[in-house]
């Protein structure tokens, strides 16, 4: 089970005006638990005036870098966010959980590969680690970036992608959108949407050579070019996805009776497997296997309770749940009883997880 380690702050920079780079360090016998793979991410907790808070960065770093990096864009009204932005320094110890997420696909040196990313805004933080990972790995293989971002000031990493295009000459090329910034080329004016991406795969991207596409950003624009892409014929096995955002409602809740006997039809006996050990509580069927747990003072993993990260992943393996939403898990762990454990509600009268599998 992913537990909290110590990180020093090595070295913080501005990527742009509202967005930093962060440089860790694993401390206290913390360096076996970060190795990792080009696109995962790190979730990290602090307490704000006693309330703890949890947040998932992606690494930006390439993994053959020897640095771990991440990087942390504001959001209006993000207390992790600005806080990182404005009063992180270097010397400061945060604490993250290890390297998640299975945003990519293997490397091979002997391998010739086309690949295709799209990413919308902080969105290309790990594509970055991805593109960097791949072109540094696989000498034969192609880079095509789609980075789509309201205006040349919002561009997150713009020196370090012009520094790569140069780096690898001819083996990466950087597409920008600009959603209120004039181009010259009015294809590259606007948002990136499903028609637009038809005619950049007309004109612009080699689609029919392109093995594998990865894209991360806002859900709405995400939908719409994977469906240009089936469209361009390819399938959803070289299609990966990175939602930092969803627009999807919570589940909701259902309706409350009064009748003990409603009540009592209502409950499920959930064994709840946690480092080693196994606890059965009593918990309501609207309520989530997540929530019963951390209701219970059982030390579950989570970040960012919306479906989107992996973080609070369990296996089912008695009973049945039902996944509210679910833009983390592929469809063979789901086939093999993995569920997320915030999106995850009993349907059975009993059902039995386990956080150690």
């Amino acid at each position: 089970m992913a537990r909290f380690h110590d990180l020093e702050v090595t070295d913080i920079h501005k990527t742009i005006r509202d967005a930093v780079v962060v440089t860790l360090k694993p401390i206290n016998g913390a360096a076996e638990h970060f190795e990792f793979t080009q696109g995962q991410y790190l979730t990290f907790r602090r307490d704000f005036d006693g309330e703890e808070l949890r947040r998932s960065y992606s690494i930006c770093s390439g993994r053959d870098e020897g640095l771990l990096q991440v990087g942390i864009k504001r959001v209006d009204g993000g207390a992790f966010s600005t806080w990182a932005n404005q009063d992180l320094k270097i010397g400061d110890t945060l604490q993250a959980m290890p390297p998640m997420g299975s945003f990519f696909t293997p490397v091979a040196a002997d391998a010739h590969k086309q690949y295709l990313g799209f990413a919308g805004g902080s969105g290309v933080t790990p594509v970055l680690s991805i593109l960097k990972t791949t072109l540094a790995a696989e000498p034969s293989s192609r880079f095509t970036l789609v980075y789509a971002n309201k205006g040349v000031n919002t561009i997150m990493f713009r020196e370090e992608l012009e520094d790569l295009k140069n780096l690898y000459m001819g083996r990466l090329n950087v597409i920008h959108i600009l959603e209120s910034d004039a181009q010259d080329i009015d294809l590259f004016t606007g948002l990136v949407t499903q028609e637009k991406c038809a005619l950049l795969f007309q004109h612009w991207i080699d689609i029919e050579n392109t093995d594998m596409a990865f894209i991360c950003g806002p859900e709405p624009m995400m939908l719409g070019i994977a469906s240009a892409l089936r469209t361009a014929g390819l399938n959803d096995s070289q299609i990966k996805f990175e939602l930092f955002a969803s627009v999807q409602p919570g589940r909701a809740r259902r309706k409350a009776t009064s009748s003990d006997a409603a009540r009592s039809a209502n409950l499920t006996r959930a064994a709840i497997t946690l480092d080693g050990a196994t606890r059965t509580i009593e918990m309501p069927k609207d309520q989530s296997i997540l929530d019963a747990a951390l209701g219970n003072a059982m030390d579950a993993p989570f970040a960012c309770k919306a479906g989107v990260c992996s973080t609070c992943r369990c296996k089912v393996i008695e009973g049945e749940v039902e996944m509210a939403a679910n833009h983390a898990l592929e469809d063979y762990e789901v086939e093999k009883g993995y569920v997320l454990s915030c999106q995850a509600y009993p349907l059975t009268d009993t059902v039995v997880v386990d956080y150690d599998q």
